[in-house]
């Protein structure tokens, strides 16, 4: 029996035919074939961690291949730029903003340092987040065609930061958002660009049930009984610690395990006071495995997530949650927050359940212990809402379609 780590292999476009058929793979390339050597800027705050990077990493190969002049560019700044931007994800969340008021001009410095360094030029400009967000300062007579990327649910946040970030929003042409609910009153036209996994990516493609079984011993988990895994990183957001509760209540019934695997993003400087706290709650109970897995541990996580009886997903904000969609593409039963991005993918009773609370979290995957025939069907038309909405594809047709609309329109 062999454990040993996959080979990653190239990826190209007509591989993706076998997944979509065809006739898709072609409207890529017809759509693409109006674009050629069109030039393209992608811009975000870190390289690896965190669905952003993740969808980056497979959205620009495709659009090179499909003949695009694009490039990505990823900000740097200071641990001081980092906590300023941690505590604007967490406001724009619906949290509170405790920096003290200087903190705006050191988040507006560091974008005028990146501008410094890099080089704006693209026919179109993608910047991802509220990060790189001045970066529009580096535009000039209305040159170019500039949208901002959100990634994050906007629907509660906090007045502070968005008055901040409002007036350089609305300076660009157009936002992208992840869900209807997400979006704000901009005088600029909004988009819909669901976030998308890519299933031949290592994350996401088959595996051998062998090397399923094989990674789970690795880490001295027991293959024979069920397994609750959440796959995020350690994000207070995420709500880990619920996790562990959750499991706790689920425990008195079913002798069952917890897998906690993730790890950080260069951006969140947060991630390991939260990773400390869930070594506290989880105590000493051997069947809690906490992994704090280094960013390139996409075959294992793949792995992980095929091994598990029940994917959870507790987060307590969230912007789409791309481990949700990996887990659903995989046929997993998942139980997950009502937050978010999250019930555009787990419709209740149809490709997964939603919970409010622990102890909500803890009756639904009962609920999937009890019954494996109901959490088998959850699983299968899971996959199958996936495979309509949220592959990597669909963020291609999207944005070479908006690409097109924006030159149309100018």
């Amino acid at each position: 029996m062999s454990t040993g780590m996959p080979l990653p292999r190239l990826i190209h476009i007509d591989d993706y035919a076998s997944v979509l058929g065809e006739p898709q793979v072609e409207e890529l390339r017809t759509l693409a074939s109006r674009l050629q050597g069109r030039t393209v800027q992608m811009v975000n705050s870190t390289a690896v961690g965190g669905g952003v990077a993740e969808i980056l990493t497979r959205l620009v190969p495709i659009l090179q291949e499909l003949g695009l002049a694009i490039r990505w560019d990823v900000i740097t700044g200071g641990n001081d730029f980092f906590d300023i931007t941690k505590a604007f994800h967490n406001a724009l969340h619906g949290g509170s903003y405790e920096m003290p008021p200087e903190s705006f001009e050191v988040f507006l410095a560091y974008n005028e340092q990146n501008l410094a360094r890099l080089q704006m030029e693209g026919e179109f400009t993608v910047i991802h987040d509220p990060q790189p967000v001045a970066l529009l300062k580096a535009r000039h007579d209305q040159s170019g065609h500039w949208i901002w990327r959100c990634h994050i649910d906007l629907s509660r946040p906090n007045p502070t930061v968005w008055q901040f970030l409002e007036p350089w929003v609305n300076r660009y042409d157009g936002a992208i958002f992840s869900s209807p609910e997400f979006s704000r009153q901009l005088s600029i036209p909004q988009y819909l660009f669901y976030p998308c996994i890519d299933p031949l990516a290592e994350k996401n493609r088959e595996m051998e049930p062998e090397f399923v079984r094989g990674t789970l011993e690795r880490f001295s988990i027991d293959p024979a009984r069920p397994i609750l895994t959440q796959i995020s990183r350690f994000d207070r957001l995420k709500d880990p610690v619920g996790v562990v509760r959750a499991y706790r209540i689920v425990k008195r019934y079913f002798d069952c395990q917890l897998v906690l695997a993730g790890g950080g993003a260069d951006d969140d400087p947060e991630g390991a006071a939260v990773l400390a706290e869930v070594q506290e709650a989880a105590a000493s109970d051997a069947d809690v495995h906490i992994l704090n897995l280094p960013p390139w541990s996409a075959t294992e996580i793949n792995a992980l997530q095929r091994g598990s009886t029940v994917i959870i997903q507790k987060s307590l904000r969230e912007g789409f949650g791309l481990t949700v969609t990996e887990a659903l593409w995989k046929k997993k039963p998942v139980v997950a927050s009502a937050v978010g991005g999250i019930p555009t993918q787990v419709i209740h009773k149809h490709t997964g359940l939603l919970a409010h609370s622990v102890e909500g979290t803890a009756y639904q995957i009962r609920f999937l212990l009890s019954n494996p025939a109901i959490a088998s069907r959850l699983g299968e038309q899971g996959h199958e809402h996936v495979r309509e909405h949220f592959l990597i594809t669909s963020n291609v047709r999207r944005y070479l379609t908006l690409f097109l609309h924006l030159l149309g329109s100018s």
